[in-house]
């Protein structure tokens, strides 16, 4: 555990203390009986002392920072790097703010010693709980949801708000109680009325809060976990899980509260009311420590990284997946039929729950109903799984690794997987049962992590062997990067004219350098320009190139910038163009071997010869590339394709995807 956790804790119970403190102390009301002001000015000590430990753990975890920033723990006691921390990062900013507000209720609380009416009482306290909600929703400037893009102000918002709404209901619980156990003591009669009243008006609360909590709560799950993979197989899933199964208990608790203990806090006085109030004042101080538990899992969430930028550890040896087996015949009528009575069943479940007569038949139909109805849809849907299904590639869609991919699958895959990668290579012959078609969809249907498993353990029932212990771990990523251009490449076959509004292939990024010019990348043009990526030969493409030269002024009037790459890779391809007429549009002179071999894969037309999918790169293909970095047309010639060999037809193209909105999110960088 590091020092950092248990500091962060005393902070966070203390902020959302403090703005539980204010609700506890509004909820009351304004009293005159000698119990009830007693227990006011209890509470308003007990804020002294809250407020001192969040001024007091503020600088504690500043202090803190300050060492991880620097890297030298014993900055954790410089005045100096402290103040560089404050003035020179936005956490800094947060706690500057944070410390600011502090002061203002530290003022407040002295302040309210002195008031004399209900004007007092009604501003100090009401100004009070908006600064301590304030000082608690500021919190998610200073934490994961400040880093979340795009849709980050979303983030902060439902982030603050959760935290300001756990404040003032968790923090609300403590000193509640202490109300009751007055109220229910012998001596306390005089407060009974005033402890009724405060737990009525936060039950009232609590149903609010019990429902913004959990909603603003599964919005940051939504945001910071992504999906079930990276909930069931990081830390910081495990840890959202932990804190809904708490909530849940403090929910149960409360409900409980209300329905069997509220009510009766109005009976009898000896016999009813006070032992009712007693059980409360317990039951809400279970609540409490429950809430305890959920800061420690909170705590401890802000000091792991989000689960959406985890490699999630697969533990089940299978996955439910629609799209691998959405082709198998029977799979569609037996989701349709289960999804169905499911859903009857969970309606009927939902109605049990609502009405008071039939209850039980009804919620026990609609339960084994739901069950039967996923026992028929899920299984056919499972899949086998591997502990790295989900794991993330830690190298980008690269022509660089697709180039190095290519070699080792030439060294290592060929002779079993063959040249065109359609497993009929010589070795195959012999073996317990045929290699894979790794041009075949069931390829891009396969995760990237379970790729990354059979490179590394191989699959004995096929007579597979591992690589684990020939292949570091990025040559296995290379060769996943040129599997999957392989596989996208077979698929693009037909691919040729825009077709508006599906973006599917995804353009690998690339490097490249133009004459002296610095090194730029493809992805350097996504979200300002569409590219033209043209791969020609000389002297066969020179007519071509002279065509997109005369038509380059317009072709950048639409937003596409032009990029020509020799297929031989010749550095002093630019002495070689001439100088007339004059080709203006870049033509790379570095970086274009590794270009060639990756988009050569995607060059493959319906002509028999591209099966060959490992053969020599085609003497001239074009390649139009949108805005995201989707390939979305090409023109390969005598590709047996439609094409836009005429420049109006390329012109007309340009000008489709110009005015076409994005319907997907740009591509990842890396293969999943």
């Amino acid at each position: 555990m590091t020092p950092e956790l248990p500091v962060r804790l005393v902070h966070l119970a203390a902020t959302l203390a403090l703005v539980g403190l204010f609700t506890a102390w509004i909820l009351a009301g304004r009293s005159r009986c000698p119990t009830a002001r007693a227990w006011d000015r209890q509470v308003a000590t007990l804020m002294r002392w809250v407020l001192g430990l969040v001024v007091l753990s503020a600088l504690a975890v500043l202090a803190l920072r300050a060492g991880l920033a620097t890297g030298r723990p014993g900055a954790a006691l410089e005045p100096a790097a402290w103040w560089a921390l404050l003035t020179g990062s936005q956490f800094g900013t947060v706690w500057l703010l944070r410390l600011g507000l502090m002061l203002l209720l530290g003022a407040l609380v002295l302040l309210a010693e002195r008031e004399e009416g209900a004007a007092d009482w009604i501003a100090l306290r009401g100004e009070g709980a908006a600064l301590a909600a304030v000082g608690a929703g500021a919190l998610a400037w200073a934490g994961h949801a400040a880093a979340v893009e795009p849709g980050g102000g979303w983030a902060l918002a439902a982030d603050a708000l959760h935290v300001a709404a756990a404040g003032a209901w968790f923090g609300s619980l403590g000193p509640l109680a202490l109300l009751l156990r007055r109220a229910a003591a012998p001596s306390g009669a005089d407060a009974r009325p005033v402890a009724v009243l405060a737990v009525r008006r936060f039950s009232a609360l609590a149903l609010a809060l019990m429902t913004v909590v959990p909603l603003t709560g599964l919005y940051n799950a939504w945001v910071h976990v992504g999906g079930v993979a990276p909930l069931i197989g990081t830390t910081y899933g495990w840890l959202i899980s932990v804190k809904v199964l708490l909530l849940a208990g403090i929910a149960a608790l409360a409900v409980h509260n209300r329905r069997r203990l509220l009510p009766a806090l109005s009976g009898d006085g000896p016999t009813v009311g006070r032992p009712a109030m007693t059980r409360l004042a317990r039951f809400m101080a279970w609540e409490a420590g429950l809430a305890l538990l959920v800061l420690v899992a909170t705590a401890a969430l802000g000091l792991t990284p989000p689960a959406r930028h985890v490699s999630p550890w697969w533990p089940f040896s299978f996955r439910f997946s629609y799209e691998t087996m959405a082709d198998v015949p029977g799979v569609g009528l037996r989701l349709l039929v289960g999804s169905q009575v499911a859903v009857l069943g969970l309606v009927a479940a939902v109605a049990g729950a609502l009405v008071r007569s039939a209850r039980w038949p009804l919620v026990g139909l609609g339960a084994l109903s739901v069950a039967g109805g996923l026992w028929v849809a899920l299984p056919p849907l499972a899949v086998d799984a591997y502990p790295t299904t989900y794991l993330r590639s830690t190298v980008p869609y690269h022509a660089v690794s697709i180039a190095h991919g290519r070699t080792l699958y030439l060294a290592h895959c060929v002779a079993c997987h063959g040249l065109g990668g359609r497993g009929d290579g010589p070795a195959a012959v012999g073996l317990p049962r045929p290699p894979a078609d790794l041009t075949a969809p069931h390829t891009n249907q396969h995760t990237a992590g379970d790729l990354y498993w059979w490179l590394t353990h191989g699959i004995p029932r096929g007579g597979m062997p591992g690589f684990g212990d020939r292949l570091t771990a990025e040559d296995r990523w290379d060769l996943i990067n040129f599997l999957r251009a392989l596989a996208a490449g077979e698929q693009a076959r037909a691919l040729a004219l825009v077709e508006p509004g599906r973006p599917w292939l995804v353009a690998p990024d690339a490097s490249f350098a133009v004459g002296p010019t610095a090194e730029r990348s493809l992805k350097s043009f996504r979200e300002q320009f569409m590219v033209l990526l043209v791969l020609f030969t000389l002297p066969a493409s020179r007519e071509r190139l002279v065509e997109l030269a005369e038509a380059y002024s317009v072709l950048q009037g639409l937003g596409a910038e032009v990029l020509a790459v020799p297929t031989d890779a010749d550095p002093r391809i630019l002495g070689r163009l001439g100088a007339r007429p004059p080709i203006l549009f870049p033509v790379a002179t570095e970086g274009a071997a590794d270009l060639v071999t990756a988009y050569a894969l995607l060059a493959r037309a319906l002509t028999p010869d591209s099966l060959r999918a490992l053969a020599a790169p085609p003497g001239h293909a074009e390649f139009l590339i949108d805005r995201q970095g989707y390939v979305r047309g090409r023109f390969l010639p005598g590709g047996g394709l439609p094409s836009w060999r005429d420049p109006r037809t390329l012109l007309d193209q340009v000008r489709s995807l110009a005015r076409e909105a994005p319907t997907v999110p740009a591509p990842d960088e890396h293969v999943h």
